[in-house]
């Protein structure tokens, strides 16, 4: 694991007195932030912004408002899939979170030329689904554990033919919609919880097997990019007294992880923004960390290091503190020195040249 960013902040312990005082440590997470599909979906769209100046993009590119603010000053026009039926001819962005096969037919119908920045993880997932689907067993039910309004799950579930039962596991009481005496073919959305999953799947393998069937197909489909952040949090969460994590209340995977930190550090605050960081959070505490979820820019968890140095009065000593410069060079330096062999982790080494 990469070490995080220090910033040793000076500050009285005991207001009444001159002489008492600390060191209180500020530290972002360096392992988290944008994971690979984020950071080439959000390199496209800027590399076509500076040529163009404005581009469609079909939902939020990043589950995190802020970010999206941000590519919104640059001229990005986030449109929904019903307006997608009254645009013609013109570029319209794909976000990594893929999109269901009629998306596709709509863009060939209205001659819109589709920009694909799926995560090629989300892409080899819904390819590994039509395959299953393709020699599937008479009878088959296709089970994804996920979200039933994300747009990756949506667009895993169009990949599965009408003829095939499909059914959607967000919580345990869910399992009770699955016909146990048929076959099953388990899949999950890329970004929940492996442990979750892996208990979900041997409690749907138990009850086919006290129906005497033993047909269940379980794809481990959970990015390791994401899920190999859980433990590394769980370290960093224990290293501090105050955990601030800063997502989207639109992120799914932020959520998750969320409770990742909060499971070892109940001093754990979600924060959208800077300004939702609350004095008292931080009362008393020598070592505060600052992480965030893949769809985290780096940008914002500064920001919020930054908002935290003038709640708790302190100035940074360190003087190494190297700053990230703008989420725009980072995202490009990250998808060029690295970010594309870090989808290794999920056997998808995809490296894509586009050009506009």
């Amino acid at each position: 694991m990469g070490r995080g960013k220090h910033f040793l902040v000076d500050r009285s312990v005991d207001r009444k007195s001159l002489t008492g005082r600390r060191m209180v440590r500020v530290e972002i997470d360096r392992d988290s932030g944008f994971c690979f599909g984020v950071v080439y979906a959000i390199s496209i769209a800027e590399e076509y912004l500076k040529q163009n100046g404005s581009l469609y993009c079909l939902g939020d590119l990043v589950h995190n408002d802020m970010e999206i603010k941000r590519l919104e000053k640059m001229g990005l026009r986030v449109i929904q899939h019903a307006d997608l039926q009254h645009l013609q001819n013109v570029d319209v962005l794909v976000r990594a979170h893929g999109e269901p096969a009629e998306t596709y037919r709509i863009a060939q119908r209205n001659r819109l030329r589709l920009i694909d920045a799926s995560c090629p993880i989300v892409l080899k997932l819904q390819n590994r689904i039509r395959e299953a689907a393709s020699t599937a067993m008479p009878n088959a039910q296709f089970v994804i554990y996920g979200k039933a309004t994300h747009p990756e799950l949506i667009g895993l579930r169009s990949q599965v033919p009408s003829h095939i039962t499909c059914l959607i596991i967000e919580k345990e009481s869910d399992l009770e919609t699955i016909d146990y005496m048929r076959p099953i073919y388990l899949f999950s959305q890329t970004t929940m919880n492996l442990q979750k999953f892996y208990a979900i799947a041997e409690e749907i393998q138990r009850r086919a097997r006290a129906q005497n069937n033993p047909h269940v197909f379980v794809y481990d489909t959970i990015c390791r990019q994401v899920s190999n952040r859980e433990e590394k949090l769980r370290r960093f969460a224990r290293q501090h007294d105050v955990i601030l994590f800063v997502a989207g209340r639109k992120s799914s995977n932020g959520r998750v992880l969320y409770e990742v930190c909060r499971q070892e550090n109940p001093a754990t605050y979600y924060v959208v923004e800077p300004a939702e960081v609350r004095r008292e959070w931080l009362a008393g505490a020598q070592s505060i960390g600052i992480c965030g979820a893949t769809s985290t820019p780096q940008w914002l968890m500064e920001q919020t290091r930054e908002y935290v140095l003038k709640l708790v009065g302190g100035a940074v000593r360190d003087e190494h503190a190297e700053s990230q410069g703008s989420e725009a060079s980072r995202s490009r330096r990250d998808l060029s020195e690295g970010a594309v062999r870090q989808c290794t982790d999920c056997g998808c080494a995809t490296s894509t040249t586009t050009s506009f």
